[in-house]
């Protein structure tokens, strides 16, 4: 079979697409969670929780969309990388797993039963199920930028020498807190275009110019600890793009701060960690001048700018190894055969156009703010 585009370009082709899915998720359901994890902090009464959980709640189940289709791309474009992550992070992904079970369930039963107590619990529920999903994916970020602890052995059988526990390190915790904080800001900057005018929003504009600092800080603060730390690491000898997946063929080795080498050779990729800065100041800005879609703008650059920078920073690697650098996994080595990425390639070149398409149309019908008066006397809100 004839195949118009060749081995390098199609690996290429994925990775970028790998990161189109990432900020797809987190442009999406990241509002969801970030709304879920300031629940406790901007609603107070019964009917104010209800509006807000209401300005997400025609949303949340499509946005998982974006976390399937991530998945399903590791899968199928990245077999190495899905292998070892998916094994060596079971513990913490079943956590993440646990913890969005609760959204949907939360959801269908905190209003089967008026008593106030029933209904904090399910919210606390809720709140759980957006707090440590948002954590625990920061947290992966950060154990990919510090390397992960696997090796292969010549035979590519993959051995995990990692522990729940051994995920969370100070760099590791802080890229925790800087998503926690990222997708809080995004989700106050959804509640300024989705409610009315009133004590909830003023509550989710505070906690959003807060989330929206505390981003910036963690920000620059994780750009520090690895230009300071020993993160980084670089390919060895002579790299054949197009060559067989194998990840023992390639060489890797550590190279402290080796993740900022990219922006001294191709000073263009500077513009996501700009962003990464910048977006979160228009946030504010759209804070301050009451408009909410600036406001939105903002978070959604500052996303794009975050999720971008640890990929260029990285790039060519997608998953380091910290215990043997020559198992370290990349664009070059990683990848599925030819003839499947551009099978796949095509599959989504049909299908995510659909996504899109019928994103737009659900957000463009439920589009309006959610008042207290519509919770009061609509049946259908939860």
């Amino acid at each position: 079979m004839h195949i118009p585009l060749d081995y390098e370009t199609l690996r290429l082709i994925w990775w970028v697409l790998l990161g189109v899915l990432l900020i797809g998720f987190a442009l999406t359901d990241g509002y969801d969670l970030g709304v879920a994890s300031l629940l406790p902090f901007v609603a107070r009464r019964d009917e104010e929780r209800r509006q807000v959980i209401n300005a997400i709640a025609p949303h949340w189940e499509g946005h998982q969309v974006w976390l399937i289709l991530g998945g399903g791309a590791i899968f199928a474009a990245w077999p190495f990388v899905y292998a070892v992550s998916f094994s060596g992070f079971y513990l913490a992904m079943f956590l993440v797993l646990a913890s969005l079970i609760l959204r949907p369930v939360s959801f269908k039963y905190r209003s089967k039963h008026a008593d106030p107590a029933w209904r904090s619990r399910w919210d606390m529920a809720l709140f759980v199920g957006g707090f440590v999903p948002a954590l625990v994916f920061g947290v992966a970020v950060g154990n990919v930028l510090t390397g992960a602890p696997f090796r292969f052995d010549s035979d590519l059988r993959m051995t995990y020498e990692g522990s729940l526990l051994g995920l969370f390190t100070p760099f590791t915790l802080l890229a925790g807190l800087l998503s926690v904080a990222m997708l809080m800001m995004h989700g106050a900057a959804w509640l300024a275009v989705k409610i009315e005018d009133g004590p909830v929003l003023e509550r989710a504009r505070r906690f959003g110019r807060g989330a929206a600092m505390a981003t910036i800080v963690l920000f620059a603060l994780g750009g520090v600890m690895i230009a300071k730390g020993a993160m980084g690491m670089r390919l060895d000898g002579v790299v054949d793009a197009a060559g067989p997946s194998n990840p023992l063929m390639s060489a890797s080795v550590g190279a402290p701060g080796g993740w900022l080498a990219n922006y001294g050779a191709h000073p263009w990729m500077l513009i996501a960690p700009i962003a990464g800065l910048v977006g979160p100041l228009v946030a504010m800005a759209g804070i301050g001048m009451r408009r909410g879609w600036l406001n939105l703008a903002g978070s959604a650059a500052a996303i794009k700018g975050i999720i971008a920078t640890v990929g260029l920073s990285m790039f060519p690697f997608i998953l380091p190894s910290s215990i043997d650098p020559r198992s370290s996994l990349t664009v070059w080595n990683a990848s599925s055969s030819h003839l499947t990425l551009f099978i796949m390639l095509i599959v989504t070149c049909v299908f995510l156009p659909v996504v899109l398409a019928y994103t737009a149309w659900v957000m463009k019908m439920l589009a309006g703010r959610i008042t207290l008066g519509e919770v009061r006397s609509n049946p259908d809100f939860y």
